[in-house]
């Protein structure tokens, strides 16, 4: 079958997958890209296929019974391998998907969309709460922002470029982190950002980090964590899905706020995979506002 593999994101022929007894294959029909492919582009073996978030139809159902049947549209999460034409998809990371959801705006779920939904879900609730999001122009920021204003939270985001952020219902939108206090933070930029995120911390508010978009390191006073009884969290979602039992419940939920009109998983470009050159130099350059989608045509 033909694949996107690293290191260069060169098509090439790679091997059909084999499902295990509880994973299904998934003719692939969009994939979104996340700025953690890219990395894991250059560390992957030569024709190797990275991907983790995939939208397509059930080829053959998996072997145990379990999960959706054959010819069902599904959205899934995996390791790696969604860069290609068929993906064997563990059961548990794959949710079937409702009528009036595309594949283009299920392909944007899996990674930003559950980011976004756990990062809330360690804050607890938020209604009437003053939540800052950075990188609100992200794919993860974008539903973040929404998922916040949906629970009741006075949003504020930061970002470089804003266009767009209040129309998705930011109640401020700023470049530089001025007087405020926040009850909580969701930062997906890290370093200097997310150190200043901290100092701007109200007394018991919760910061969630889930990326490492600046490389630099993070420099706060321990006062400023301490002090104002700060939790700091880390979500790494792979590894926060491994002890929840999986994506699935999830995805089911995120979809069904896309087919309620309730979330917008903010396409910002959705191209025939043949564009994966350029569309992955737009996504490094930061040109992309919102998710990049790759279409993959039927085999």
């Amino acid at each position: 079958m033909r694949a996107i593999t690293a290191p260069d994101a060169a098509f090439a022929d790679v091997p059909e997958p084999e499902p295990l007894h509880h994973e299904a294959l998934v003719e692939v029909r969009a994939f979104s890209l996340n700025r953690g492919e890219l990395r894991q582009l250059q560390v992957r073996e030569p024709g190797g296929v990275v991907g983790w978030d995939v939208a397509g139809v059930v080829a053959r159902a998996a072997a145990d019974g379990s999960g959706p049947p054959e010819g069902a549209r599904v959205v899934g999460l995996l390791p790696g391998g969604a860069w290609a034409q068929r993906a064997a998809v563990p059961t548990r990371d794959l949710a079937e998907l409702p009528d009036a959801v595309s594949f283009e705006q299920a392909a944007c779920l899996p990674v930003a969309g559950i980011t976004a939904l756990l990062s809330l879900e360690l804050i607890g609730s938020v209604v009437g709460r003053r939540v800052l999001v950075t990188a609100a122009s992200g794919g993860v920021g974008r539903l973040a922002l929404q998922l916040a204003r949906d629970a009741g939270a006075e949003v504020t985001a930061f970002a470089r470029r804003t266009e767009g952020l209040v129309e998705l219902g930011a109640d401020h939108v700023v470049s530089e982190l001025g007087d405020e206090r926040y009850d909580a933070v969701i930062d997906g930029v890290g370093g200097p950002v997310l150190a200043d995120a901290i100092r701007h911390a109200a007394p018991f508010a919760t910061v969630v980090s889930f990326a490492s978009t600046v490389p630099d390191d993070v420099a706060f006073n321990a006062r400023d964590l301490f002090g104002q009884c700060t939790t700091l969290r880390g979500l790494f979602v792979f590894l926060e899905l491994s002890r929840r039992g999986g994506a699935a419940p999830h995805l089911r939920r995120l979809a069904r706020r896309v087919a309620d009109g309730r979330l917008d998983p903010q396409v910002d470009r959705a191209v025939a995979w043949d564009e994966a050159e350029t569309t992955i130099a737009a996504l490094r350059d930061g040109d992309i506002r919102g998710k990049a989608v790759l279409t993959v045509p039927a085999a």
